[in-house]
């Protein structure tokens, strides 16, 4: 396999949103055939996914691309600065924090650091969460039935490269989260035949 004619190919199969953000590279040291680092909040420039591409012909086509599709839908479904509850409580409580300072209030600077770490540390948890994890496989599910797939087909393809990374990387079973992905791809198939 051409590794630059795959990178090509898979960009082409991303989103617009996942070629703005992410950026593929090569990584055959890499005990993982496809990974990423969780992006901070403060760090700026790409979203890098590391493919090992001596494993990564292992896969089947429409395997790869449902497994690529899903990290690219995981990354790009991060979005730090979004405004919802916890984000509102995290911006309330370093205003806190900038008052108790400003006042030398000991005791409300610890409320108010308090406040921020404890909605800080739920945006954090919500983003890592197995929810993120679903969410990203049925949008990546909905791309590849705009690049041609059946509803199907794209579920069962997904489903079969997570059992099958999980045997190219020698972890001797899925995970916790893989498996409710696994199960959660066999209900939308199931789903999805019966209607």
């Amino acid at each position: 396999m051409d590794r630059d004619v795959e990178i090509r190919r898979l960009l082409e199969l991303m989103p617009a949103s996942g070629r703005m953000l992410t950026k593929i590279i090569d990584k055959p040291q890499q005990s993982k055939l496809i990974d990423y680092k969780f992006p901070r909040p403060w760090e700026r420039g790409d979203r890098l996914i590391a493919i090992n591409f001596e494993h990564w012909p292992q896969l089947p086509e429409p395997q790869r691309d449902l497994l690529l599709l899903s990290v690219v839908c995981r990354l790009t479904g991060i979005r730090w600065f979004k405004p919802d509850i916890y984000q509102g409580l995290t911006l309330v409580g370093l205003g806190g924090v900038a008052l108790q300072l400003w006042q030398k209030d000991a005791v409300g600077l610890v409320v108010a650091a308090s406040l921020t770490a404890i909605a800080a540390n739920q945006i954090w948890q919500n983003y890592r969460s197995t929810e993120r994890e679903l969410e990203a496989d049925e949008t990546a599910i909905k791309v590849a039935i705009r690049r041609g797939y059946s509803a199907t087909e794209a579920a069962k393809s997904l489903q079969l490269a997570i059992e099958k990374t999980a045997e190219i990387e020698n972890r001797g079973g899925l995970n916790f989260t893989d498996l409710m992905r696994c199960q959660n791809l066999r209900v939308k198939m199931g789903d999805r035949v019966n209607t």
